[in-house]
């Protein structure tokens, strides 16, 4: 494979400054590790992508930066503090929201009580937070006192985001948002994403679809069998047939 010209640096001048830095990041389930030696920044104000084949390691990296994983090494850093190893609840401390793909909500309470458990650091100012947080997640308003079980999968994405930044994060990160979705469901999640990065979090996604999440990403990142294979802008490397064959695929 041809090798790519050179890339700019995500620290770029239009950049905001980097809210997650990770270097040399291994991680695993015991056996063989899955991601080895990755390494990634997030900065404020963008959207990170982490795309890569089926099997690249993407989600267990997500998961190793979350803490729902420890790593076996590597560094974690959120705006400036070490995290690695770190438990979840105290990373929401640091300054992370972690939205899984899967269990991302409590399906038996309301729209305003899973509100209320994202501000479970909080302790004053919950009840205005929710209502910027209605501003920017219009869908959620009139559901506020349903079940969660009743919404769409769309509106439990929404609801997964919105509750993650009732910490008011810095960092956000959000694998798989638009899984099993129809194209117009994944238009309005995206839509949302663009918005959380207009409020200044960094925000860090894992996508089946590529070639969308490239689409509204700032800097994105190529993981192949776990490790680091490219990085840079997402029209450069949209730009690059050899990449696009043997990393990216044609997905829509």
């Amino acid at each position: 494979m041809s090798e790519l010209p050179p890339m700019s640096s995500p620290g770029s001048p239009e950049s905001g400054e980097p809210y997650l830095v990770i270097k040399d990041l291994t991680a695993g389930y015991g056996g063989p590790p899955i991601i080895e030696g990755v390494t990634l920044e997030a900065r404020a104000a963008s959207i990170t992508a982490i795309v890569g084949p089926n099997g690249a390691g993407k989600s267990t990296l997500m998961k190793a930066i979350a803490g729902v994983l420890r790593p076996s090494s590597g560094e974690i850093r959120v705006c400036g503090q070490a995290a690695a190893g770190l438990t979840a609840d105290k990373l929401v401390r640091r300054g992370m929201a972690y939205v899984p793909q899967v269990a991302n909500v409590f399906p038996s309470l309301t729209v305003y009580e899973n509100l209320e458990m994202g501000a479970y650091t909080s302790k004053s100012g919950v009840r205005a937070r929710i209502e910027e947080l209605y501003e920017l997640f219009p869908d959620l308003r009139p559901a506020a006192r349903r079940p969660a079980r009743t919404l769409s999968g769309g509106q439990r994405n929404m609801l997964a985001m919105a509750r993650g930044l009732m910490s008011r994060p810095k960092v956000l990160l959000v694998d798989e948002p638009t899984a099993g979705m129809a194209p117009k469901f994944e238009t309005a999640v995206w839509e949302h994403i663009v918005q959380v990065r207009q409020t200044g979090v960094a925000v860090v996604v894992v996508e089946q679809n590529t070639r969308r999440t490239l689409s509204h990403a700032d800097w994105a990142y190529v993981l192949v069998l776990g490790k680091n294979r490219l990085s840079g802008p997402p029209a450069q490397l949209l730009n690059d047939e050899e990449v696009v064959s043997l990393y990216i695929g044609g997905g829509a």
